[in-house]
């Protein structure tokens, strides 16, 4: 008769072993379900904040543009692929009854300046959201990011060009925070 050779202790000297595959196996199932939910959230949150900021972006390139010279006078017929985008943003809306008791305030005019106007209408189309791709896929993401950092250079040019100190400024003593500096960074 053969007699086999089965430790009655095999399983007690396994038991860790056993124990630690088992954690493994529910961590990586709840890791799952956690990661999708949580990816989800942060990117609604991370998009949101993206297209937010476009939409900024662009409504600050539609009222420079307002404020042209060229966009004042309509009768002014200017040339080349600009004059879809100036169509878009030169139209003026009509005066409610709400408003016509009530003193109108208007923003001064922009100063005349062609690389001005290249600049705003640069900005315009790169912030414009109907142009922007809401796809998830890599290529999508680097082309949107890319496009948006593009719109903020060119906003930060035109704020200089015209004067004008954006209220969202990351280098404002006010956001080193307290007893901090620009040497301390």
């Amino acid at each position: 008769m053969a007699m086999a050779h089965d430790d009655p202790f095999e399983d007690l000297l396994n038991l860790e072993e056993k124990f630690y595959q088992d954690g493994y196996r529910q961590g990586q199932e709840d890791g799952v379900k956690a990661g999708r939910a949580e990816g989800r959230g942060l990117g609604l949150e991370k998009g949101y904040q993206k297209f937010f900021e476009s939409g900024r972006l662009f409504g600050r390139a539609i009222v420079w543009a307002n404020r042209l010279p060229s966009a004042a006078k309509p009768s002014q017929q200017t040339k080349g692929p600009e004059t879809a985008q100036h169509a878009l943003v030169t139209a003026t809306p009509a005066q409610s009854q709400e408003t016509q008791g009530h003193e109108q305030y208007q923003l001064p005019p922009l100063p005349n300046n062609p690389r001005l106007e290249k600049h705003i209408t640069v900005l315009y189309a790169l912030a414009e959201t109907e142009s922007l791709s809401t796809e998830n896929t890599d290529e999508a993401v680097n082309d949107f990011d890319d496009r948006l950092k593009r719109a903020q250079g060119k906003a930060k040019i035109i704020e200089r060009m015209v004067g004008e100190v954006s209220g969202k400024s990351s280098h404002a003593p006010e956001s080193l925070g307290p007893n901090k500096t620009k040497l301390d960074m």
